[in-house]
């Protein structure tokens, strides 16, 4: 049975009071950060190329502020894509966050990455499908649409084979639009399996923004939806290969005792 579709905007939205957020997404290649508040995008860096995000994340949030003649201490939020993708890319970017907001004792908030693919593609009338690749005919997905000027995830993150996704859209038999960089990855096999049901996002819509990570997370602020630095996790949605190895390992061992 699939999931009743839940909205992703908030109902309980405060009044506005003009806050800020610094938002990044390292969970990809892409490395991503951006500047908003309740009235506009004030800057956004976006770099897909090469995955070096120790390397280049902070001094892309320094250039950012600078550009923007702020201070960590001006921003009211700072906000992360806390999966799923990439294992390290995610720890980066959470530990990034965590120490800019611990460093002006200021609260942080989460975001899906997949949801932030999805709000890409604002007022799409088609169902949306980001798509991650995650290795092995894999992909990290879930399933979106607007209604009535609102964004609802219309089936839960998970991780399956593109196989899976195939046969259950095939079932669903309505136009869905493929986002994120499993896009590349499966383009053909997409395209011959699904035909006319399955079409593709624009390439500039097809990356992580932190522009649209900025935005979620100003909605989820208003709504209350904040978390303390301290405890701030990355979400992984699957173990990475070497817990898996290690499971295995240990599964052995015990079956020798």
């Amino acid at each position: 049975m699939r999931p009743t579709p839940h909205s992703l905007l908030p109902t309980n939205r405060l009044e506005l009071t003009n806050l800020k957020v610094l938002a990044i997404d390292t969970s990809s290649i892409v490395a991503t950060a951006a500047i908003m508040d309740d009235n506009k995008l004030i800057g956004e860096y976006v770099l897909n190329h090469q995955m070096t995000h120790s390397q280049k994340m902070m001094p892309i949030v320094k250039e950012i502020l600078d550009s923007a003649q702020l201070k960590a201490q001006d921003m009211d939020i700072f906000a992360a894509a806390n999966g799923p993708g990439s294992f390290t890319g995610l720890r980066i970017g959470v530990a990034t966050v965590k120490g800019l907001a611990q460093a002006v004792d200021k609260p942080v908030v989460g975001v899906s990455t997949l949801d932030g693919l999805a709000f890409n593609l604002p007022f799409c009338k088609h169902l949306i499908s980001p798509i991650m690749d995650a290795r092995r005919d894999q992909v990290y997905n879930a399933l979106y649409r607007w209604k009535e000027n609102t964004f609802y995830q219309a089936e839960q993150h998970r991780a399956l084979s593109v196989k899976e996704l195939i046969a259950e859209l095939r079932e669903r038999a309505e136009k869905v639009i493929f986002t994120g960089d499993g896009v590349p990855v499966f383009y053909e096999k997409l395209k011959h399996e699904l035909g006319d049901l399955c079409a593709f996002a624009p390439i500039s819509c097809r990356m992580q923004r932190a522009s649209s990570i900025a935005e979620l997370a100003l909605q989820k602020a208003y709504a209350g939806e904040t978390e303390d630095y301290m405890t701030f996790t990355p979400f992984y949605l699957r173990q990475s290969q070497a817990e898996r190895e290690y499971e295995r390992k240990q599964s052995k061992m015990e079956q020798c005792e």
